[in-house]
C-alpha cells in the first residue's frame, strides 16, 4: 500500500533534538525581549507557543534529513537447539 517511514537514525534523532532546542530557545528570547519592551507578557507566551509549534512542525515527523544514516542490523542467526530438534525427529504416523 503506502510505504510511509516510521523512524528516524540515531544521528537524526540528535539533530532533530538540537534544532528544536534552538528553535525553542530563540524564540524564547525573543518573545522575552518582545513582551517586555511593549509590556505584554501574553505576546511573550503566544511567540513561545509559536515555536513550540515550529519546533513540532520540523522535528516530530521522520522527514528524509532524519533518515540519512540508517543502522545496518545483522541478520539473526537459526538457534541450534531448534534447528537440530527439527530434524533429528523423525515425524510419527497416527494410527486409526
Amino acid at each position: 500500500m503506502f510505504n510511509i517511514a516510521t523512524h528516524m537514525d540515531f544521528e537524526g534523532q540528535g539533530r532533530a533534538e538540537k534544532l528544536s532546542r534552538i528553535i525553542i530557545t530563540l524564540f524564547g528570547t525573543v518573545g522575552l525581549v518582545w513582551g517586555y519592551i511593549i509590556q505584554q507578557f501574553s505576546q511573550t507566551v503566544y511567540i513561545l507557543i509559536a515555536g513550540v509549534l515550529l519546533a513540532s512542525i520540523l522535528t516530530i515527523p521522520p522527514w528524509p534529513i532524519y533518515r540519512k544514516k540508517p543502522l545496518n542490523w545483522q541478520k539473526p542467526r537459526p538457534d541450534p537447539q531448534t534447528t537440530q530438534s527439527s530434524t533429528d525427529e523423525p515425524k510419527k504416523k497416527k494410527k486409526n
